[in-house]
């Protein structure tokens, strides 16, 4: 049998590889406006909570753009960004051992939302200089199978490639698994020998206020792994 010439192997990657990206590409895309649907739901459920409660806390709902939304409850906001490309992934990651992907390679092409936490006064008073911290990454495959990599129960809760298919009952569970962790991720002040100098020139120009940076674990280290936090 011949060697397959470059024109050939370049309509065979069309047929195979590339159709399959633009497969995940469009699913991605139904799963980010399920996703939209749902956190607009879980807002309006808990502004009538809260009424209930005559407890006023502010929370928002803003869509920026097509691939990014921004979610606000009280001190906490939570920004949702889908990827528009598709992923593989390293070869020294752990889902090649899966026997799901090890039965069809393919299935590792996969679509990826990511989940940030900030302070929604980071926001509120321009202040450019904090930073808000990724909690969660969510991959979908073409079959709509799925897995979270994440801190604590996200990370846990959803790590069933083989089996977990996102359904909106299974992607209400991962948004409701993010806002209980952002609420619960409180701020910490951060060690003193990590607060930096400020110019004279910063103070005149703009507010102190916003020169200075603030993050829920600024000054420490937050392990992408465990999701510990080190001191310096």
């Amino acid at each position: 049998m011949s060697e397959p010439t470059p024109k050939e192997k370049i309509i065979e990657l069309l047929r195979e590889k590339i159709a399959l990206k633009q497969e995940v590409s469009d699913l991605i895309h139904e799963v980010f406006d399920d996703l939209k649907d749902i956190l607009k739901e879980m807002l309006a459920d808990l502004q009538l909570e809260m009424a209930k409660l005559k407890k006023v806390i502010p929370m928002s709902y803003q869509e920026k753009g097509d691939f990014e939304v921004v979610l606000t409850i009280a001190d906490d906001t939570l920004v949702f960004l889908m990827h528009t490309n598709v992923f593989t992934f390293d070869k020294s990651h752990e889902i090649w051992k899966n026997s799901y992907v090890e039965k069809n390679p393919l299935c590792v092409f996969c679509g990826k939302i990511y989940i940030y936490n900030f302070l929604s006064d980071s926001f509120k008073y321009n202040r450019t200089n904090d930073v808000g911290y990724l909690i969660g990454r969510i991959f979908i495959n073409r079959q709509k199978h799925f897995f979270v990599e994440g801190k604590k129960q996200l990370g846990f809760l959803f790590n069933d490639f083989q089996n977990d298919i996102l359904e909106k009952k299974r992607l209400r569970e991962v948004l409701e698994a993010s806002i209980l962790y952002a609420l619960d991720f409180d701020p910490y002040t951060p060690p003193y020998e990590q607060l930096t100098p400020i110019s004279v020139q910063a103070v005149l120009e703009t507010s102190l206020l916003t020169k200075i940076a603030t993050g829920k674990r600024l000054g420490f280290r937050f392990q992408a792994d465990t999701g510990s936090i080190e001191m310096p």
